[in-house]
């Protein structure tokens, strides 16, 4: 499938580098492509009312780590910035990476990182790193000096919240991102990105969700970097998706079958909750005890086994979650969406406002080419 067909053009000034306050503030705009009207405008907060009883939310609850890692490249008398940003762990003393400049990095070269990068004699502050293999599109094997809980403790000392590259253009990350960018129930720690549709949930708005009678659950998909990449080729065909490790736990798949068997609908908190979901869900959409990497990459055209709803934020053009939600709804009715979104002063991406998506009757809806105004 083309890859232009995905293409819109965002205004600057509607990419949010601040979350509103309080979280559930946010707006929100419902899409229901087999209703009239199609779009309605409203806010998170009005989640409980757009739901039903006997519905079951599923939030991912990964734990954001600080994964960007600033430090230096040395080889001989020449010295080089390196900044990397983790994005799936290997093993106990290795992460897989994206760097910047890749290509000032080869294998043997050794990384020190931390506020003392420049003091060989300081180690408290620092955190050496070994690159082993060169990949792809910028992506390194690094094998760290420490392991397992050590290697753990020397990054949460000396990273950074690792924002978007959309937002990290724009400002630096400060102490307000530490909570900003990352949902009230995180609890696994091992992403390098947040899920950040559950950015707008609130303890009041889990209450009132509760009182309504609909339902959550949690799994954990460790979102990693390669959420951001773009997809360079001009088919859809060429796109390699990246590997999470994801979980969904036996209790939690006897919940979201008993409410499937009930009548209640399984609403997605995220692409995250939704990639998992349906790389778990059986061929009749039913679920059991998961876990594994999925790399799965979902296109216009995809039969939806487990997923009847969808809450999500608003996505880069030409991404991988952009044709994510045009799968759900259909090319046409997302093209309308996000028209709708930009004339009407939505605010975009993680940081941005949110969208409640209904599925589309049978399969999706197939590519019309039509182009998305702004």
């Amino acid at each position: 499938m083309r890859v232009d067909l995905f293409d819109f053009h965002l205004p600057e000034d509607r990419i949010a580098l601040r979350p509103v306050h309080p979280r559930d503030a946010a707006r929100m705009l419902v899409v229901r492509p087999d209703a009239t009207p199609r779009l309605d405008d409203r806010v998170v907060r009005d989640l409980p009312d757009l739901l039903a009883p006997g519905d079951v939310l599923v939030l991912n609850d990964t734990r954001v780590i600080p994964a960007r890692l600033v430090g230096l490249r040395a080889r001989g008398e020449n010295v080089s910035r390196i900044e990397v940003t983790l994005h799936k762990r290997e093993a106990a003393d290795r992460w897989r990476a994206f760097a910047r400049p890749a290509k000032r990095l080869g294998v043997g070269d050794r990384i020190r990182f931390g506020e003392d990068a420049e003091s060989t004699a300081c180690l408290l502050g620092a955190l050496d790193a070994e690159v082993e293999e060169r990949g792809e599109a910028g992506e390194v094997m690094l094998r760290f000096a420490f392991a397992g809980p050590v290697l753990d403790e020397a990054i949460a000392r000396i990273g950074h919240m690792p924002l978007p590259p959309y937002i990290a253009s724009k400002r630096a990350d400060d102490a307000a991102d530490l909570h900003d960018y990352q949902t009230v129930y995180a609890r696994h720690e091992g992403a390098v990105a947040a899920p950040t549709a559950g950015l707008h949930f609130t303890d009041d708005l889990f209450r009132r969700l509760e009182a309504r009678g609909i339902g959550c659950r949690f799994v954990t998909l460790h979102v990693g970097a390669g959420t951001f990449l773009p997809v360079k080729g001009e088919d859809t065909s060429e796109h390699k998706m990246h590997a999470e490790w994801g979980m969904i736990d036996a209790a939690t798949a006897e919940v979201l079958n008993a409410a499937r068997a009930s009548g209640g609908r399984i609403v997605a908190v995220g692409t995250t909750s939704l990639r998992l979901l349906e790389s778990a869900a059986r061929p009749d959409g039913s679920f059991a005890a998961w876990s594994g990497d999925t790399d799965i990459f979902i296109t216009p055209g995809y039969r939806f086994r487990a997923v009847d709803v969808l809450m999500t934020n608003f996505h880069l053009p030409r991404s991988t979650l952009f044709m994510l939600v045009c799968a759900f709804c259909g090319i046409d009715v997302m093209t309308q969406a996000y028209g709708h979104a930009i004339d009407n002063g939505y605010r975009f991406y993680s940081y941005g406002d949110a969208g409640l998506l209904f599925r589309a009757p049978g399969e999706g809806g197939q590519p019309d080419g039509i182009p998305i105004s702004g």
